[in-house]
């Protein structure tokens, strides 16, 4: 297929890559164009241009606004999009940008990703979608290049919301383990051991085998910024208050992140929650 892929930043690069290397014809799109450049690809000068004559577009930027810009800009992808082609948006946004942009295209996909930077370059995210069935058929070859795992959710928006839900779930488990790795470190214990012993049991989860040998060894200057999961944090806690639900974990949680940003710490991985807590 003829792909335009339009953020290139950490995750959005390997993803183009992988779609070049399953043998489709990517054109990429950043706004530091060096970015762009530094893929090996073919370069477009607007999102436009980009996704002119394009089968599929695929967005992977930074918020809301920076979504509106490249699709519904003057330049935007939208104008120049083919009707029959499809846009799956990788952007972890709110879900009223969502079903706003699955209302102006019909082959519409909100499908943000979870697995981090690792994921993206290993080709083995998870993806969460909502579309119209069509839409998510469309897409779904597309994404197969770099997910391990890709479920269709619901409708507009919905794929939006389980990001929202895998947040609040991270939230929660980062302070457990944060306030376990301290408990451990109090008590004189060998860490190793202790991981040895728990990580196979009831406690187990991917970030105590990913993140606790790193956090015991004050290591951060990796994986998803704590200013990102605070961006994705805030998306969630808006939601609530739309739909009713409570979130005391996350929104005590979210102002734990917002003191560790304070040490200096907003480009650290989220495991450095652990740093609010004296040892």
């Amino acid at each position: 297929m003829k792909i335009a892929f339009i953020g290139t930043g950490v995750m959005g690069a390997p993803m183009a890559a992988h779609l070049a290397r399953a043998g489709h014809h990517v054109t990429v799109y950043n706004r530091t164009r060096a970015k762009a450049e530094a893929t090996g690809l073919a370069v477009a000068d607007t999102p436009a241009e980009a996704a002119r004559d394009a089968d599929a577009v695929v967005t992977c930027v930074g918020n809301d606004a920076d979504l509106a810009g490249v699709t519904l800009g003057d330049a935007g992808a939208f104008a120049a999009m083919r009707d029959d082609a499809v846009f799956i948006d990788h952007t972890t946004v709110s879900a009223d940008i969502a079903r706003k942009l699955a209302a102006a295209r019909s082959l519409c996909v909100d499908a943000p990703v979870s697995g981090g930077q690792a994921g993206a370059e290993k080709g083995q995210l998870s993806i969460m979608c909502g579309a119209s069935e069509a839409a998510f058929v469309r897409a779904r070859p597309v994404m197969e290049a770099y997910a391990a795992r890709i479920v269709h959710v619901g409708a507009a928006g919905a794929g939006q919301q389980t990001k929202m839900v895998n947040q609040i779930c991270i939230a929660g488990v980062l302070q457990g383990l944060s306030e376990a790795v301290r408990f451990a470190q109090a008590s004189a214990l060998d860490l190793n051991k202790v991981f040895e012993a728990i990580s196979g049991g009831a406690a187990q989860s991917w970030q105590m085998v990913n993140r606790w040998p790193t956090m015991t060894t004050d290591e951060f200057n990796f994986g998803f910024a704590i200013d990102w999961m605070r961006k994705d944090l805030g998306l969630a806690l808006d939601e609530a208050k739309r739909n009713g639900s409570t979130l005391p974990v996350t929104a005590l949680v979210d102002q734990f992140y917002a003191e560790v940003q304070k040490m200096g710490g907003g480009r650290q991985d989220t495991s450095a929650l652990v740093r609010r807590l004296p040892r």
